[in-house]
């Protein structure tokens, strides 16, 4: 969540940095009202609680002295319940202070383009030029039944629509695509190996920025007490490992590579991607995240970024890194690329993968900091997160970028060794 003191300070200015993400947020200063309501209401418990005080040390000395203390008594009890009333009072704004400043979103760093939306977006860097073929390409998911490899009809029957049972070779590619993902990351680029639960709790959801603003994207399992629901994605289980946690500066960055199955209801894509398995309620993914520490975020950003895009330099894809503007930016983000993989069956750039530095944001929501010395005040770290990458969009663009003229498929180099073919038939 965002700072409060800079709402105190600042609050119209505040308004007007979120208004570039579109939006009205002039509810910010009923904020700032409930701030300083509630900073005048500890001023009166503090200058009770010291007359309580003061009373109560002359009630010791009237008592010594065998005096009649029915008064100050009397006084005293007052004075404690006009401090209930107020520390009640601070109660409630503070709850009211927290549910707007749960639903505000981050401020985007003032380095990102301002615009409306995603038609806006600054491209930034192309690998590769567009596959070209001396054939009309077909798309994956053609390609998936007519090689018996992608079967959406059984799936639909044992679940619903938006899901896909991978068989033969296509299983066989997901899984090698994921222990390729998973050896570059933590082998060639140092980051730790996670495989972390994939069920995570309303207090994981709320610190990294999904809840409550997206709880309908969310499916929620077992008894209601329990308060679970399925990982929507390996950076809400990943970054609350460290939540309420006080971590030693010397240890940051710190680097984590997570394989997760990802949940999401997509509640809000009726009619978008209903073709394939771009867009399905269970996927898997790779995630990269850091944690680190505030000076250090932005460098570290341009070096995730770099360990997402060798996924598919290796794999000798054409791609794409676009910086999102202002309007396109996600709820927790201060910045982010994407990464867009070139689809010949949809002969258009498609999002692959997102890589997004949220500051202090998430931290702040979660409570994770860290001390420079042992004897250094504590800060709040910045967390960033990236797609290492989205697994199944990379079967689609390995499926389309590598299909053959007798409608094969060639298995890249880099994946032949886990494979065990050179080419899905």
């Amino acid at each position: 969540m965002l700072d409060i003191k800079l709402i105190r300070e600042d609050v119209e200015g505040v308004i007007r940095r979120l208004q570039t993400r579109g939006g009205d947020y002039s509810y910010l200063r009923t904020v700032y009202q409930l701030d300083e309501e509630r900073r005048k209401n500890l001023i009166k418990v503090e200058a009770l609680k010291n007359e309580r005080n003061e009373k109560s040390r002359q009630i010791g000395i009237l008592k010594r002295e065998k005096q009649d203390i029915s008064a100050l008594m009397q006084s005293v009890g007052t004075i404690g319940e006009e401090i209930r009333v107020l520390e009640d009072k601070v109660k409630a704004l503070e709850k009211q202070i927290y549910d707007y400043m749960m639903n505000t979103p981050n401020l985007v760093s003032e380095t990102v383009k301002i615009g409306k939306d995603e038609t806006e977006n600054r491209e930034i860097r192309r690998f590769m030029e567009p596959t070209k073929f001396a054939f009309t390409p077909l798309d994956h998911a053609a390609l998936g039944e007519k090689l018996d490899i992608l079967d959406f009809t059984r799936a639909a029957k044992v679940t619903g629509t938006r899901f896909v049972i991978y068989k033969g070779l296509g299983a066989r590619l997901e899984r090698a695509l994921i222990q390729f993902m998973m050896d570059l990351h933590a082998n060639k680029q140092n980051y730790v190996e996670i495989i972390p639960p994939f069920i995570v709790n309303r207090a994981s959801m709320l610190g990294t920025g999904q809840f409550p603003k997206f709880e309908e994207d969310a499916y929620a399992v077992g008894d209601k007490e329990l308060d679970w629901f399925l990982n929507p994605t390996a950076e809400v289980p990943t970054i609350n490992m460290h939540r309420d946690e006080i971590i030693d500066g010397a240890l940051l960055p710190l680097k984590y590579t997570s394989f997760t199955t990802a949940f999401r209801a997509e509640a809000g894509s009726a009619g978008r991607d209903t073709r394939g398995i771009l867009r399905q309620h269970q996927f898997n993914k790779v995630e990269l995240i850091k944690i680190t520490k505030p000076e250090e975020s932005y460098d570290e950003l341009e070096k995730m970024l770099l360990d997402s895009e060798e996924v598919l330099k290796l794999l000798e894809i054409p791609y794409r890194v676009v910086e999102l503007c202002t309007g396109d930016m996600g709820f927790a983000m201060a910045k982010t690329y994407d990464i867009e993989v070139w689809l010949p069956g949809q002969n258009t750039y498609r999002e692959i993968g997102s890589i997004s530095n949220a500051e202090d944001y998430q931290a702040r929501r979660a409570n994770i900091r860290f001390r420079r010395t042992k004897d250094s005040k504590t800060e709040y770290v910045h967390t960033l997160n990236g797609s290492g990458l989205a697994v199944g969009r990379t079967v689609i663009a390995v499926m389309e970028n590598y299909q053959q003229a007798d409608g094969s498929i060639k298995v890249p180099k880099v994946l032949v060794p886990y494979m065990g073919v050179e080419y899905i038939r």
